[in-house]
Formats: C-alpha cells, sequence, structure tokens
C-alpha cells in the first residue's frame, strides 16, 4: 500500500479516466488547477513575472496531462498529483529558457555600437558567450538521454524509494518537510533516502555495463 496515495475522489476519477469517461478526466484535471495554479505562481521568478503568467502554465500543463494520461494510467509510478507537479516543472523549466532566450535577445538588441571602455565585452565577443546558460543542442540531447536513464532507473525502485526520491528531487523538499509529508522521522526520512540513493546509484550503473 502506497504510504501518499491518492486521495479517494482522486482515485474514482482515475478509475472513470482508465474507463473511457471523458467527463472524469475533465474533472480529474479540474480539480488540480488551482493547486497546480498556487505552486507554480510560488516558483515563477519575479523577473519572468511580466512574461509568464501561472495560468497559462497550468493551462499547458492540463493539456499536456490529457495527451499523456493514458501512458500514465497504465503504468502509475508515482500519485497523480505527484505527476502533475512534475509535468508542472517541466513546463517551468522551458518557460524560463524561453524567457532567458527572449531577454539575451533583448540585450543584445541594445548593445551599444560605439567602442567598448576597458572590461567590458560585446555579444558579438565570442568571450562575452562563455557564461550563456542555455544549452546548445548536442548538449540538450545529452540531458534528455541522461533524464530518460534516470526515470527507467527510477521506475524500478519501490514505491516508497520513489517517492521520497521524488520528493527531495522534483519536488525540492527539505528533508523535514519530506519527513511530515510521509509521517516519519527526520532520521527515518533521511535513511530512507540515503537508501534509496545507493539503489538509484546502482541501477544507472548497471544502464552503462
Amino acid at each position: 500500500m502506497s504510504v501518499w496515495p491518492n486521495s479517494p475522489e482522486t482515485q474514482a476519477l482515475l478509475d472513470g479516466a482508465r474507463a473511457g469517461d471523458v467527463a472524469a478526466v475533465n474533472e480529474l484535471l479540474d480539480r488540480h488547477r488551482e493547486g497546480l495554479r498556487q505552486m507554480l505562481a510560488a516558483r515563477i521568478d519575479p523577473a519572468m513575472e511580466r512574461r509568464v503568467d501561472a495560468s497559462d502554465v497550468v493551462q499547458e500543463v492540463l493539456l499536456d496531462a490529457n495527451r499523456r494520461l493514458a501512458a500514465y494510467l497504465e503504468r502509475p509510478t508515482m500519485p497523480f498529483h505527484l505527476w502533475l507537479r512534475h509535468l508542472a516543472r517541466e513546463r517551468l523549466i522551458d518557460a524560463h529558457r524561453r524567457h532567458r532566450v527572449a531577454q539575451r535577445r533583448s540585450l543584445d538588441r541594445e548593445q551599444p555600437i560605439g567602442p567598448l571602455r576597458e572590461g567590458e565585452s560585446s555579444a558579438a565577443d565570442p568571450m562575452g558567450r562563455l557564461s550563456d546558460p542555455a544549452p546548445t543542442p548536442a548538449a540538450a540531447a545529452i540531458l534528455r538521454e541522461l533524464n530518460r536513464r534516470f526515470r527507467l532507473a527510477l521506475a524500478r525502485l519501490d514505491e516508497q524509494d520513489q517517492q521520497v526520491v521524488i520528493l527531495r528531487h522534483d519536488q525540492q523538499l527539505s528533508n523535514q518537510q519530506v519527513a511530515r509529508a510521509l509521517g516519519l522521522s527526520p532520521a527515518a526520512a533521511g535513511m530512507r533516502y540515503l537508501r534509496a540513493i545507493r539503489r538509484l546509484r546502482s541501477l544507472l550503473a548497471q544502464q552503462t555495463e
């Protein structure tokens, strides 16, 4: 039995969605809309607020969830609300990346044409681009492959270990917060996390053999 199961209402809607009930799917997604909005509103960088609205990101998340729901129902590796939060985190990362690109282009347009003073670097100066945080296509492909391997290994953990890893890494909760969420002492939560990470490392090492 899961230590953090879906609520009875959510489980009933998931069963309805699995049976092909479109109304159940719509209600399932809608009942999580406000929770996702609050989560995203708390995490959006203040510098992005004029470009990115939490409600718009939520709508993208729910559309994405609707597309992926059949795959989730076939192999639910985490409680539904955590799965939605994982999708939301992916969307928020994409939004941050798009914002950085737009911001960088805006700064490029504002670069002075005149000669640079000592210590300045222009957008055309290769050395000035070394700190560019946006990954190259090759680096992005590597990150996607690493994430794929991580998810495959994570799915092989038992449910309790999956949950503690998701809460610590995907949801970025502290050990104390994880302990409260799982009804454990901080020491027990820490030991469970260490056990899960050791197992995860072993599974990832097996993928490279």
